[in-house]
């Protein structure tokens, strides 16, 4: 029941009268503010628009719509291997990741079962994809609540990552590395990879979780402003369809790579019995953006073990299923150096011929750093997809952010983007 608060009269108010409050008393008018675009923990790509009473939030309306960039349209006009450069530049904090699930998804299609050499290739780069979106999520929450240092800290060590994907590709932050069935080349030299990727596991990125974790989990500033904020319920997470650390950290049991297994995450993935990599599913329950941080501190520390498994366990032969084919394109040296390499490229790039397509429609999709990224194809038996709908993570999870903000300060407002860790790229497709 509604009720008078005298001024002079001192009352004790229990947490459901504050509720009460909140919801039914007008405590004056409404200040509209826009936060974002160019607001720094916006990233200048994201806009809420806020009505705040006082200081708190009494209402969020996201908008998205600052990049244009209509990335499923354009996958209506490109062949199965060129779309992969539009895939790199959708979540463009781990491209590698989206070049792996869009290839995992196009094979799937085809009925295409890739080498062993290339799944261990592609396992180890999707988590080392894994841990340099991650590496960025928890130094730019930190960051965007005034720990500069975390930030440092996690970003020094994606510089190393980004060489490490300059290597294999030739391209630093847009690798568009995999192809129909294999990779657009060869990794130049075994050794010097698996010595690459040794540094980073044992020691870099280990290094930089520990000074993340010493500087953050039992930060008392950082833990007042992350510790319930943005709390997210476990029936919330999946009625809302909430997938990735979004989820785990509200206490949903759910990893594509342990429900619906791929790559080395299965048994067998050499064809002679091996077994998948062992690694656990890091689960808590608060579904805070403080939880949403452990998550993903733990899931670098998963990765790390799944990559352990695979760095010397690096299969010989090729890396293309269509090695011996027409379907694959031919070594730039033959391009170069020979009519007939010429001719076999000019074949694959301006008449696609080898293509067979079925005409058919398929969704598949793989656990990225964010969630579940998939990709719903309808091919109608052409060299380039009929129609291509995706299923991005952040524009999932973006949707929460007015249930998760509203009721909180404004200054809580910086904690929750950065718990959900919106790449906007991922809004306008």
């Amino acid at each position: 029941m509604p009720f008078t608060i005298k001024p002079d009269e001192a009352l004790t108010v229990d947490t459901d009268t504050i509720n009460y409050l909140k919801d039914h008393v007008d405590t004056g008018d409404r200040w509209v503010l826009n936060f974002g675009p160019q607001h720094p923990a916006t990233h200048t790509t994201l806009r809420l628009v806020l009505e705040l009473d006082g200081e708190r939030v009494a209402r969020v309306t996201p908008h998205i719509g600052y990049l244009h960039s209509g990335f499923e349209k354009l996958g209506e006009s490109l062949d199965y291997n060129q779309y992969v450069t539009i895939c790199s530049r959708m979540d463009y904090l781990s491209p590698i990741a989206n070049d792996i699930a869009w290839h995992g998804a196009v094979e799937h299609l085809f009925g295409i079962e890739i080498t062993p050499r290339c799944k261990v290739l592609r396992t180890i780069m999707a988590e080392i994809a894994r841990i340099q979106n991650h590496l960025l999520c928890v130094g730019a929450a930190g960051l965007d609540l005034n720990a500069f240092t975390g930030f440092i800290y996690a970003f020094n060590v994606r510089e190393d990552i980004y060489d490490l994907v300059d290597y294999i590709s030739g391209q630093r932050f847009h690798p568009d590395w995999t192809r129909v069935g294999g990779l657009m080349q060869e990794i130049p030299d075994d050794e010097t990879f698996k010595k690459l990727v040794k540094t980073l596991i044992r020691e870099k990125i280990p290094q930089a979780v520990a000074d993340l974790e010493n500087l953050l989990n039992r930060n008392r500033i950082f833990m007042d402003r992350t510790q319930g904020i943005g709390v997210l319920t476990h029936d919330e997470a999946i009625a809302w369809s909430a997938t990735g650390p979004m989820a785990r950290a509200s206490g949903v049991k759910r990893d594509l790579r342990k429900d619906f297994p791929y790559l080395c995450y299965a048994d067998n993935w050499d064809g002679q019995g091996a077994e998948a990599v062992k690694f656990q599913v890091p689960i808590t329950t608060g579904g805070d953006a403080y939880c949403r941080y452990l998550v993903r501190v733990e899931e670098l520390k998963q990765s790390i073990k799944i990559i352990e498994q695979l760095i010397d366990r690096i299969p010989p032969g090729p890396t293309d299923v269509f090695a011996d084919a027409k379907m694959a394109k031919p070594n730039k040296k033959e391009v170069y150096g020979s009519i007939e390499g010429l001719i076999h490229h000019f074949e694959i790039i301006m008449t696609n011929r080898g293509w067979k397509a079925p005409i058919a429609e398929l969704y598949s999709a793989q656990e990225t750093a964010n969630g579940e990224l998939g990709y719903f194809i309808v091919a109608d038996g052409g060299p380039r997809p009929w129609r291509v709908r995706v299923r991005p993570p952040c524009f999932i999870n973006y949707q929460l952010m007015a249930k998760l903000s509203e009721g909180h300060m404004l200054a809580d407002i910086p904690a929750v983007i950065g718990s959900i860790n919106v790449v906007a790229a991922e809004l306008d497709r």
